[in-house]
């Protein structure tokens, strides 16, 4: 199991503690370059960090057992990027972190270069990550809602209706040459909202379900612009949400 201690977050005295030599070599990045970027990123962030100080507070994170094959973050970068967060009503920029999809947790490399800790969900209003823009959901504050549950969501498209996707990873066990072997397993699942109500969509057909006040007119539209919804589904229901949205105005 893994275990996670609450953090007074003290960081100004761990500063102090830990010197910058620790992360170098308990870091492992992929390049020279990207931990160049990293550092560069890092400077900038921890420059302001002084105005910034309400962002640390959370729980220690420790990462999950080697053993299990793959990982557990979105995209499958386990390297830390920069990234936005809207936190506490705060915005803070170039925060160096990485999105757990299995826990579903915005994870934060902290001052010292070495501690990681998650953030409060609570507080997290949305977070901008590797060009995607993820927004938290509470989904007991929603109406007529079934099909939602709290979390984090990519939100695609943002207009009169919403189309987002929810990305997770499970853990599989499956039987190895010798024993079982456990593995981390991408799951996807999309959604549409129109008129406040969030549906599931899993297909063409369930889509053109949602949008069947103007059915015959998505229908034509998808045939004229090639949308290809076994192939490339987000590209499709970004297009078709977008066209329903000029055409119910």
């Amino acid at each position: 199991m893994r275990r996670r201690t609450y953090l007074p977050l003290i960081w100004g005295i761990l500063c102090l503690i830990v010197s910058k030599k620790s992360f170098s070599q308990g870091a492992k990045p992929d390049s020279s370059s990207q931990q160049g970027a990293l550092n560069g990123t890092l400077s900038l962030f921890y420059a302001s960090i002084g105005k910034q100080s309400s962002l640390y507070n959370g729980t220690e994170y420790t990462y999950y057992d080697p053993l299990i094959t793959g990982n557990a973050y979105f995209l499958d970068v386990k390297a830390f990027a920069p990234g936005v967060v809207n936190y506490n009503g705060i915005t803070f920029s170039q925060v160096p972190m990485l999105y757990d999809i299995y826990s579903d947790q915005v994870v934060v490399l902290l001052y010292n270069h070495f501690t990681k800790f998650a953030l409060v969900k609570e507080k997290v209003t949305s977070f901008d990550y590797l060009d995607h823009h993820f927004v938290n959901i509470d989904a007991d504050t929603l109406a007529n809602n079934t099909v939602l549950q709290s979390g984090y969501y990519d939100e695609l498209y943002n207009g009169k209706t919403q189309v987002l996707a929810k990305r997770s990873k499970n853990i599989q066990t499956a039987a190895g040459q010798t024993t079982l072997e456990s593995y981390f397993n991408p799951v996807k699942s999309y959604y549409i909202r129109k008129n406040n109500v969030y549906y599931e969509i899993s297909s063409k057909s369930s889509m053109l379900d949602v949008l069947k006040d103007k059915k015959k007119l998505v229908q034509q539209y998808i045939r004229a612009s090639q949308l290809n919804f076994r192939r490339e589904p987000e590209e499709a229901m970004v297009k078709i949400a977008s066209y329903y949205d000029q055409i119910s105005k």
